[in-house]
């Protein structure tokens, strides 16, 4: 089934009465994603860095009457999670979807409270934040997480997710980074779904999207590469890429389609197996462990 046609066949599900809370939602795939599920009625809460985008999403999306709120935050800042779930608990007690889709990819090496950007900003920032939200008691019954992951993360491996791999950058590699927080996002949906069984706990690899922001701190190559694509009409891009709206599918299906799998990685709106790293279930104890513990420190 192609990614238009998932879209087409949750296009019937009534989100009416939910709140779904996306990261990342001012540009891209997750303002695509914030779109297709107010689309479905849901009242969507949209994050992002930008003010001026925020809004511009927010007036696009309380057009679609989804009773919108942005809240601003910078996922490079350590506390910027914690205080996005307390500002979030203000404005509802229940939240029925959380999208985990603010990413960020780093050129240049980079630390950020002690811990390598990138690792930060994909890994622990929604960590922190689905913590806090479940901690709080903010989350529903039957709330759904669903945290962008990367087809990329097969490149990582076990020996990246120390306490002496994410607290350095040396002999720096963009790229490896990047792929160590994807594998990080897979182990922590696994390990998430077995210590909260009441949460429906999936993460997903969206696609090669050259119009997503994510690319903004790449190096110049990359930029000008992506770039050149991101100017091609979707129907023609869709021959070698994704363009944002097809790249949301996945995140929209598992948001409002039904299903009951929790724990999975899904690609092109179907479970798929990840890498064996990424269904280690001691590795994913392990990340947990060391992620509260970063966090602490």
């Amino acid at each position: 089934m192609s990614r238009p046609e998932v879209l087409a066949g949750v296009a019937d599900a009534d989100l009416t009465g939910r709140t779904v809370l996306v990261t990342g939602a001012t540009s891209g795939v997750g303002r695509e994603t914030a779109l297709a599920l107010a689309r479905l009625g849901a009242r969507v809460f949209v994050h992002g860095r930008n003010r001026e985008a925020g809004r511009a999403v927010a007036t696009e999306l309380d057009a679609l009457g989804a009773d919108t709120v942005f809240f601003k935050a910078d996922f490079a800042n350590r506390e910027a999670p914690v205080d996005l779930a307390d500002a979030v608990a203000e404005h509802t007690d229940r939240l029925d979807v959380l999208v985990n889709n603010a990413g960020a990819y780093v050129d240049e090496p980079t630390l950020a409270d002690g811990v390598e950007l990138t690792f930060r900003v994909n890994h622990l920032a929604p960590f922190a934040l689905t913590g806090a939200l479940s901690g709080a008691g903010t989350f529903a019954a039957d709330a759904r997480v669903v945290t962008v992951s990367s087809a990329v993360h097969p490149r990582a491996d076990a020996s990246d997710l120390t306490r002496e791999a994410v607290t350095s950058v040396d002999d720096y590699d963009g790229l490896q980074a990047y792929a160590r927080s994807k594998l990080a996002n897979a182990l922590f949906i696994r390990e998430l779904a077995r210590r909260e069984p009441d949460l429906l706990a999936n993460c997903c690899h969206p696609g090669l999207v050259p119009g997503s922001g994510l690319w903004r701190d790449a190096s110049l190559p990359i930029r000008a590469a992506v770039g050149l694509l991101a100017v091609l009409p979707d129907p023609v891009l869709e021959r070698v890429a994704d363009s944002s709206r097809s790249a949301a599918a996945t995140s929209v299906f598992l948001a409002a389609g039904e299903y009951d799998e929790s724990g999975a990685y899904f690609s092109d709106c179907e479970p798929t197996q990840p890498s064996s790293t990424a269904r280690d279930d001691e590795l994913a104890r392990r990340l947990w462990e060391l992620s509260g513990e970063l966090l602490a420190d």
